[in-house]
């Protein structure tokens, strides 16, 4: 089996860890490869890594013409996320809309089995609407996301689902909550900058800045592991899995975890702005039950692991 990646990011280099320590040798395909960042997490030599563009089709093709390529994960997402996709709107749904439109054409075209791309759990929190109680004759009986990000993850599940349902193709969309794990370039959503600022901040002895609004977290090798399981799953259900830690942190017990995880660091909660696409907080968990069932999906880094394994490996980066 040989899996096309487009997206050599936060959760993409992971996905080709973890394939590739499994004696795959997958396809890796970005727009702009960071090479010696993603050398930090994955051994280049074990992976086919090349410049290509998802709003590109033919650099699909020429992509799916190296090997044989069994499947399809797609990673590849606007810059900033949902703060870049209010700063952007027409990127955010080029790339994400447009993208995904390409991948599933060109599995179409191709006859690729299967194709697993990465939705956010914005659709479980960004929603207004429905309060004509599911009843489809009223205009306003199912809900509508509030956010520009969110419009384009729920069209990217929809034109999955409707291109698996008309053309065979295995589909699953991973939704997952703000990624937070070892990566050293740039990209990534704002939640994920906010971490990474936390966590290298208490490794080195400085001001740990938490975010001021209760958040639930994914760490990138649980999202990835999620991927390779989606990948291999015979029953992919209805084809959409929340993809978290399974709980929400607010600001204070998000601090008790680091001051437990480095004994003395100094931590400082830092309000979010007002008008803030994730400011607030008062919703409830990512169900993981059907993640559970379709894949095997049971999250391994609880935060206090998270915490121990992203420093390790932070540590190590900064000692070279």
């Amino acid at each position: 089996m040989t899996t096309l990646i487009i997206g050599a990011g936060l959760v993409g280099a992971q996905v080709a860890k973890i394939l590739a320590d499994r004696g795959e040798r997958p396809l890796v395909m970005d727009a702009r490869p960071q090479r010696d960042v993603l050398e930090r997490i994955v051994d280049a030599s074990a992976i086919d890594l090349f410049e290509g563009d998802v709003l590109k089709p033919l650099s699909i093709a020429a992509a799916l013409t190296r090997a044989k390529v069994d499947a399809i994960v797609h990673t590849a997402a606007n810059p900033l996320l949902t703060l870049g996709a209010q700063r952007n709107p027409y990127a955010a749904i080029e790339l994400n809309i447009m993208g995904l439109a390409n991948v599933m054409e060109s599995a179409r075209i191709h006859g690729i089995g299967r194709v697993v791309v990465s939705s956010s759990s914005v659709l479980n929190r960004y929603q207004s609407g429905g309060e004509d109680g599911a009843d489809l004759s009223k205009e306003e009986a199912v809900p509508r996301p509030h956010t520009f990000y969110a419009a384009t993850k729920q069209a990217v599940e929809s034109i999955g689902l409707n291109y698996a349902r008309s053309f065979g193709i295995a589909f699953a969309a991973l939704r997952y909550c703000p990624v937070a794990g070892p990566w050293s370039g740039p990209g990534g959503g704002g939640p994920s900058g906010i971490f990474r600022a936390m966590l290298e901040a208490a490794v080195d002895g400085r001001e740990a800045v938490i975010p001021g609004t209760a958040m639930e977290w994914v760490y990138s090798k649980d999202a990835a592991m999620a991927t390779v399981q989606a990948l291999q799953a015979p029953d992919l259900g209805r084809g959409v899995f929340n993809i978290t830690m399974g709980r929400i942190y607010r600001p204070e017990e998000l601090a008790a975890e680091l001051q437990r995880a480095f004994p003395g660091v100094r931590t400082r909660i830092e309000a979010q702005p007002e008008g803030s696409t994730w400011s607030g907080g008062d919703w409830k968990p990512a169900d993981l039950a059907r993640a559970a069932k379709h894949l095997g999906y049971v999250p391994q880094y609880p935060m206090a692991r998270l915490l121990e394994d992203y420093a390790q490996w932070y540590r190590a980066l900064r000692g070279r």
